[in-house]
C-alpha cells in the first residue's frame, strides 16, 4: 500500500464544544481526514461535532475505526491528488477487511459526484458540501448495514450554514471562524462558485454566538475566513458590514488577537481600514490575494480592477495601518501570459515588498472559462516563472526578518519542541498557521511557558524565513 502524510485526526489534544458521550453508548468508531482550507476545516469541526453527539467514537487510528471519513478539497489539480490518494489508500484498508467502509464528503465529492462512484465503486457513501449534516444519517446507514442510498447533495443555502458545537481539531488556543459561503466572483480560472455555490452570509447574530462559544472554549486568536471577506454582508444587509463585524467581535471576552483572512480587493473602504487601524484586537495583517498586477492579465481572469486601482490600495494600506504585514498569492502562466506581462509582475513584487507572498502555478480547471482561453503555457515555463517569482520574493522576506532581530514582539505559543526544555515553536502577529513563517522561543530557567500563552519575546536571530527569540517579561 502506497504511503502518504494523511492528517488523520485525534479527538484527545483539543477541548470540544458541547457534552461528549460516555464511551459505552458509541454506536461505532470511526477516524476522520481533512483536507484542503481552512473553510474546509471548520466543515470537518461541524461534522465531527454532529458524529460525537450521535455517539460516534473518534479515534486516531483508520485500523481500530469501523469507517473512515475523508473531508475532501477539490480546487485544483494537485489538491484532487492529494484527496485520490487520501481516498485510494482507504479503500484499499477497506479490501484488506481493516476497516468496514469509506465515507467521501467536501469539495471532491460535491464536483466528482456520481462520476466519482464510477471511478471507485467500493466508497461507501458520497456527502455533498451543503450536506455535511447529514452525515449522521450516512454514518448510521454504514453501521446499520443499509446500501439503498449511497449519495446526499443538496442545494446550496440563501443563508450560511451555521458553524456551532463544533468538536475542535485545532490547537485549544486558535479556531477558525467562517462569516460566509461560497462566492460571487467569476474569476475565470476558479470552480469554488460551481463547488460551493453564490455567496451566503451568516447573520451577525450567529457569527457573535459562534465566537462566544469559541472564546469560552478556549480560543485567544479568532481567524475570521471566507472565500471574499470584504463582501460580507450584501447578500443580507444590501452592504457591506464586515466593520459592524469587527466593532462586535471586539467586544467578546477572551479574544486577544484576532486576524483577517481573504480580503478581496474591492469594498475596502475607509471605514474598514480605520477599524483595523484603530483596533485593540484586531491584529496588523491582512491576507489579500491578488492573483497578479498586469492589466491584461486582471481582465483574462476577471478579477475586476486595476494596476492602478492595486498599487494604490496597497499604498493606502500601508500608510494607514502602523506595522501592517500583507500576504499576497499570485498565479504563474495564466492562459496567455507574456515575458512582459511577467515582467511587470515581477517588478510589482518588487516595490510593494509583501512580507508574505505565495506563487502558484496556473492550474487547468476543466469546468472554468479560463480553459477555454488560447494560449495556454507549457508546465515548464509556469514552474519556472514560480520559481524566479519566488526566490524574488525570498529576499524580500529574509530581509523583513533580519529586519525583526533586537525587536520586542509578543508571540503565541503553539506547541512545544520535542526533546527540548521549555523550547516552543509560536507566531508573531505577522503570521497566521499553517501558512507562514515560525518563531522558536526559549522559556527563562525556571519559568516554564504554556501551550496558548501570549510572551513577549526578544528576536535574537533569524533562520531565513523564521525567527528565535527568548522569553521576556511575562506571559499573559
Amino acid at each position: 500500500m502506497p504511503q502518504i502524510s494523511l492528517p488523520i485526526v485525534d479527538s484527545t489534544p483539543s477541548p470540544t464544544l458541547g457534552a461528549d458521550l460516555p464511551v459505552d453508548e458509541t454506536r461505532g468508531k470511526y477516524s476522520f481526514i481533512s483536507l484542503g482550507c481552512p473553510k474546509n476545516l471548520v466543515d470537518s469541526e461541524r461534522m465531527l461535532g454532529l458524529l460525537r453527539d450521535e455517539g460516534f467514537q473518534l479515534v486516531p487510528d483508520p485500523e481500530s475505526s469501523d469507517f473512515v471519513v475523508i473531508n475532501t478539497c477539490g480546487f485544483i489539480d494537485n489538491a484532487r491528488q492529494e484527496s485520490f490518494e487520501a481516498i485510494d489508500q482507504m479503500l484499499d484498508l477497506k479490501r484488506q477487511g481493516r476497516i468496514k467502509g469509506v465515507i467521501v464528503s467536501g469539495c471532491l465529492a460535491e464536483r466528482e459526484r456520481a462520476k466519482l462512484l464510477e471511478q471507485r465503486p467500493e466508497i461507501d457513501s458520497l456527502v455533498g458540501v451543503f450536506s455535511r449534516d447529514d452525515i449522521t444519517q450516512m454514518a448510521n446507514r454504514l453501521v446499520d448495514g443499509l446500501d439503498e442510498q449511497r449519495t446526499v447533495f443538496r442545494p446550496a443555502p440563501i443563508r450560511a450554514l451555521d458553524d456551532s458545537n463544533r468538536l475542535r481539531i485545532t490547537p485549544p488556543h486558535f479556531a477558525y471562524l467562517k462569516i460566509s459561503e461560497g462566492c460571487d466572483r467569476l474569476c475565470t480560472f476558479c470552480a469554488i462558485p460551481k463547488m460551493r455555490g453564490k455567496h451566503a452570509s451568516k447573520p451577525l447574530e450567529t457569527i457573535l454566538k459562534e465566537a462566544r462559544q469559541l472564546a469560552e472554549s478556549g480560543t485567544r486568536e479568532l481567524i475570521v475566513v471566507a472565500q471574499d471577506t470584504t463582501y460580507y454582508g450584501r447578500d443580507i444587509y444590501g452592504e457591506s458590514r464586515l466593520t459592524e463585524l469587527l466593532a462586535e467581535l471586539e467586544k467578546v471576552d477572551g479574544l486577544e488577537w484576532i486576524r483577517l483572512m481573504y480580503f478581496y480587493p474591492m469594498y475596502i473602504d475607509d471605514r474598514l481600514i480605520d477599524a483595523i487601524a484603530d483596533s485593540e484586537k484586531i491584529v496588523p495583517y491582512i491576507d489579500m490575494p491578488l492573483q497578479h498586477f498586469n492589466a491584461e492579465m486582471l481582465r483574462r481572469m476577471s478579477r475586476r480592477v486595476t494596476p492602478d486601482s492595486t498599487r494604490e490600495l496597497v499604498a493606502k494600506l500601508r500608510g494607514r495601518i502602523d506595522d501592517l504585514v500583507m500576504r499576497t498569492t499570485f498565479i504563474t502562466g495564466f492562459p496567455g501570459e507574456t515575458d512582459a506581462h511577467f515582467e511587470e509582475l515581477v517588478e510589482f513584487v518588487k516595490e510593494a515588498k509583501f512580507e508574505r507572498l505565495g506563487a502558484f502555478t496556473y492550474s487547468l480547471e476543466p469546468d472554468t472559462p479560463a480553459a477555454k482561453l488560447p494560449n495556454h503555457l507549457p508546465d515548464e515555463v509556469k514552474v519556472e516563472r514560480q520559481r524566479v517569482l519566488m526566490e524574488v520574493q525570498q529576499k524580500i522576506a529574509f530581509d523583513w526578518s533580519k529586519r525583526q532581530v533586537g525587536q520586542a514582539l509578543e508571540v503565541i505559543l503553539d506547541k512545544a519542541v520535542d526533546k527540548e526544555k521549555n523550547v516552543w515553536v509560536g507566531r508573531t502577529f505577522a503570521d497566521a498557521p499553517d501558512v507562514d513563517a515560525l518563531v522558536y522561543v526559549t522559556g527563562q530557567p525556571h519559568k516554564p511557558l504554556s501551550m496558548g500563552q501570549i510572551v513577549p519575546t526578544e528576536i535574537v536571530s533569524h533562520q531565513d524565513y523564521d525567527l528565535v527569540g527568548a522569553a521576556i517579561g511575562s506571559p499573559r
